[in-house]
């Protein structure tokens, strides 16, 4: 069984305080770069979704002159949600 001592204690504060500046150190050197790349390939996935998006659009129509507006669901107006009835009261004294 081993016991704790002073010098021991010091040692491993010691090792800490240098873990803790190494890893700051390292992640003011790599962080920027590792953001970087993870932008850039946000971007990339961005700009691919898009064209695929706009690709399919422009199949649809037969005719690139050609515009078409679906107006089926503006005839037909969105219902809104009944939560319950309505009960109409009155005061009694």
């Amino acid at each position: 069984m081993q016991t704790a001592s002073f010098s021991g204690f010091i040692e491993m504060i010691f090792y800490m305080i240098a873990f803790y500046y190494i890893f700051k150190f390292l992640a003011k050197l790599f962080l920027p770069i590792v953001v970087k790349k993870v932008v850039e390939k946000a971007g990339q996935n961005f700009q691919q979704q898009q064209q695929r998006s706009q690709q399919t659009t422009w199949k649809k129509t037969p005719n690139n002159d050609e515009i078409i507006i679906d107006t089926a669901n503006s005839k037909n107006p969105r219902e809104t949600k009944k939560v319950g009835d309505y009960v109409d009261y009155e005061e009694i004294d």
